[in-house]
């Protein structure tokens, strides 16, 4: 495991506590030798994990559709790829990472994480989705999640398809000790 995509939020209004989240987090993979992979943006949580990683000596890449870098969203520092949409970049980032973490974020960020996870569920990714739970962000759709299990329309093992952390310091953990359903689309998988 080397690459690891970073979804998060571009909105420069969010609480400090999310951009020092998305600051610790990322010097974490840094230091341990991860390259990252996101949207590419260069303001709010986006912004703070280009910077620290490129503060770190570090690797980054982004995946930014042209529209959005004709708007100049992309961070200038960044070596980006550059796709014809929105759907081709959340495939261009799966495609190029062997792992995900969802820090805070909105609507495109809660749709990245849960795409991963359909992935992984249905045998197309195999790399660990994690949400980095500050300020009990994530607290609702990890509840919505465990309640499609309780409620037959996932089955239990499927919990083990995200997990959830509270600090960033424990994401390497997190990312070793992933699990991958031997076959997502045998019988028993598959509701």
């Amino acid at each position: 495991m080397k690459k690891i995509c970073i979804y998060c939020a571009s909105s420069p209004k969010a609480a400090d506590i999310y951009k020092e989240s998305a600051k610790a987090i990322t010097k974490v993979l840094v230091d341990h030798g991860f390259e990252i992979v996101y949207g590419g943006g260069s303001i709010g949580l986006m912004g703070a994990v280009a910077d620290t990683v490129l503060e770190n000596d570090g690797t980054i890449t982004g995946v930014i559709p042209t529209f959005m870098q004709e708007l100049e969203w992309g961070h200038p520092d960044v070596d980006m790829i550059e796709v014809s949409s929105m759907h081709e970049r959340k495939s261009k980032m799966l495609e190029i990472s062997d792992g995900v973490i969802a820090l805070a974020g909105g609507c495109g960020t809660f749709e990245e994480i849960i795409e991963a996870i359909t992935w992984k569920r249905l045998g197309l990714y195999s790399g660990p989705a994690v949400f980095l739970n500050t300020n009990n962000y994530y607290d609702p759709i990890i509840e919505q999640l465990n309640k499609a299990v309780d409620e037959n329309f996932m089955n239990p093992e499927h919990r083990s398809l995200w997990s959830v952390i509270d600090k960033p310091e424990e994401i390497i953990e997190a990312l070793k000790n992933h699990i991958v359903l031997n076959n997502p689309l045998s019988s028993a998988a598959v509701k």
